[in-house]
């Protein structure tokens, strides 16, 4: 029997988490996705909650980086009840 996973609550609070610092910035998601070199509509799929997308581990450095925060913040986010 295969094991299946889900992940769906962590995604959405990646999603959240990578918004959150996002507008913490101060930035757009025009101008973030301008930086990472990725559209404006790239960036939207992978903030939108219930994405299903994933994002690379490459993209989720970048995204950290450009935002000036570790990585592990974008993964122990959680949104508050």
């Amino acid at each position: 029997m295969e094991k299946t996973f889900d992940n769906s609550l962590r995604m959405e609070n990646l999603a959240y988490a990578i918004g959150y610092y996002r507008k913490k910035k101060g930035l757009s998601q025009e101008k973030l996705a301008e930086e990472l070199g990725i559209s404006r509509q790239h960036l939207a799929s992978v903030e939108a909650r219930g994405m299903n997308r994933g994002l690379s581990l490459e993209l989720l450095f970048n995204i950290a980086s450009v935002l000036e925060i570790e990585p592990y913040l974008l993964l122990k986010f959680k949104i508050e009840p």
